[in-house]
């Protein structure tokens, strides 16, 4: 076909694209970044839920950004309208919010590079395609899905590479006259492109995970535009992270076979191709000890929602994620207590390469890490919210006895080894229930506490101050149990077991059973403050009787 049947071709097929490249490039001019800042992009489909995988690489695009002062956008890829989900893009937002990841710009805030939904780009996309029909680097593609099946069934009998290309691609080289028939017969049509590719061939990537990966070279005339009139997915980012310049893309290791046609797209498009990081896939372990990629069908901590209503602080899967990503970081972390994880040295080199274990008992750990930095307000003030939105019953107490509550939450906080007992907010509930007379008696629980010496305690309670330093409270204890026949010491009762009905720790924890109902509480004198001697006698009635 002649330049002047290209063009000609061009025009029947989009005649009412009249802008050419050039208008867009000038209207997306490079960024002013300085040098070395990496320019990211989180670019969802609004297909369903947010999962898991998805935070990490929205995580990701944010931190090597904001690192290395560059900036981190957001763009919807919205061209599969067959998968889209209404709402999908709201849960996106939301999720992305409550994790206070929220990009620079993009599709929910705006920017100099809008817009930033692929669905209203599409006369960016028909420009470039256009300009593509001109230059003979693609064309209309009239075959039909049964020529296609058959193709592809042929293919893999002879395990041949599956696709449109060399003696596969009929409609390459159609003539003008031809194309206007099939156009005058409004047979559908996909826009393919002319790939040079060519089986001998390879290309390198050079992944800023894992290192260079020889592939090879794409062969296949791609589809970039569906017969929807939308490009496809690989052709519209290409265009997008050109316009947008993006310098770093972030993805699943998935998409490492797809490397060499969005190569390809870059090259004939006269592109600069960006750097690639392909991080690998989030892992489990099942109940039979083998590893496999976490699942939306088993796996209930796949969805992002999972993380809300179990509790679970955004900041907590924050620095989850980031023990994932380096695994130097949670050494750091642990000792570097004043520190935010942004200030750690985030580094590709050091990302795992194979499949990265999602252990959700590593989450529990450092949440619990992560509570036990906080001041008792801090995590008072955090847990509120959950409990409005789940609990509006414990909520109403969290307000009216927020002092009793903030006292009990700052028992061995600010200590050399704090406590470690709370991992979710749903814990803030389940540890200091008893605290509160409204729980605590009509917790069935409570009424299975059995008191073994109900004479040590009735004589506890005559000899109890509210006004007691904790020394001077232990020496009251030590005085009853030397008076009752019990050690007051361990070691001592260690060492003559036969002389004595217990030591001054098991009058300790008939106590502690009595006044919570448990076998393990914090400090037993700060409770005891915080329930004051009417209550604390109220409670040993309530089992000596």
């Amino acid at each position: 076909m002649t330049e002047e049947e290209r063009i000609e071709l061009a025009d029947i097929l989009f005649p009412n694209i009249d802008k050419e490249p050039s208008y867009y490039e000038e209207k997306y001019p490079e960024r002013k970044l300085k040098e070395g800042a990496k320019v990211t992009r989180f670019a969802p489909s609004p297909t369903g839920f947010m999962h898991i995988g998805g935070l990490e690489s929205a995580f990701l695009d944010y931190i090597f950004a904001k690192q290395s002062g560059g900036v981190f956008f957001l763009r919807i890829e919205d061209t599969d309208r067959k998968r889209f989900v209404e709402g999908a893009t709201d849960l996106i937002k939301s999720s992305l919010e409550s994790f206070d990841i929220m990009p620079e710009e993009g599709a929910f805030n705006g920017g100099a590079y809008a817009p930033y939904v692929q669905s209203e780009r599409e006369e960016i996309y028909k420009t470039y395609i256009k300009d593509m029909i001109k230059k003979g680097k693609a064309y209309p593609c009239f075959m039909t899905e049964e020529e296609l099946s058959e193709i592809r069934e042929g293919q893999e009998l002879r395990k041949e590479p599956i696709g449109v290309y060399g003696m596969y691609a009929t409609d390459r080289d159609l003539s003008l006259d031809e194309i206007k028939a099939h156009l005058k017969n409004n047979d559908s049509y996909v826009i393919r492109m002319k790939s040079p590719g060519s089986m001998e061939n390879t290309v390198v990537l050079h992944d800023l995970i894992k290192g260079d990966i020889t592939l090879p070279e794409n062969i296949i005339d791609e589809v970039i535009m569906k017969k929807d009139g939308l490009p496809t997915y690989h052709f519209a980012h290409v265009i997008d992270d050109h316009l947008m310049h993006t310098s770093v893309v972030i993805r699943g290791d998935e998409w490492v076979p797809s490397f060499p046609k969005h190569l390809q797209m870059f090259k004939m498009l006269g592109f600069k191709t960006p750097k690639y990081a392909h991080y690998a896939p989030l892992t489990k372990k099942d109940e039979n000890g083998n590893i496999r990629k976490l699942s939306k069908r088993k796996d209930p901590e796949f969805s992002v929602e999972y993380y809300e209503k179990a509790g679970v602080p955004s900041m907590g899967v924050k620095l989850f994620l980031s023990t994932i990503i380096n695994t130097n970081f949670e050494e750091w972390y642990l000792n570097n207590k004043d520190k935010s994880f942004m200030d750690f040295p985030f580094s590709f080199k050091k990302m795992p390469t194979g499949g990265t274990l999602f252990d959700m008992e590593k989450l529990d750990n450092i949440c619990k890490t992560y509570f036990s930095r906080l001041s008792a307000e801090e995590v008072y003030n955090e847990a509120l919210p959950y409990y409005e939105k789940y609990d509006k019953d414990f909520y109403k107490i969290m307000v009216d006895e927020k002092d009793k509550l903030i006292k009990f939450l700052n028992i061995e906080r600010n200590t050399k080894r704090p406590r470690k007992d709370i991992g979710t907010y749903g814990d803030v509930k389940k540890e200091s229930n008893y605290i509160f007379n409204s729980l605590f008696y009509t917790d069935d629980r409570y009424k299975d506490v059995e008191v073994k010496d109900k004479d040590i305690l009735l004589k506890y309670i005559d000899v109890y101050s509210d006004s007691d330093t904790q020394d001077e409270w232990y020496e009251k204890i030590k005085n009853l149990a030397g008076k009752n026949g019990y050690a007051e010491s361990v070691k001592e009762y260690k060492e003559n077991s036969d002389k004595y009905k217990g030591h001054i720790g098991d009058i300790c924890e008939e106590i502690r059973h009595a006044v919570t109902g448990r076998v393990a509480s914090p400090n037993l004198y700060d409770i005891l403050q915080i329930l004051g001697k009417e209550e604390i006698k109220k409670r040993i009635d309530y089992f000596t009787k």
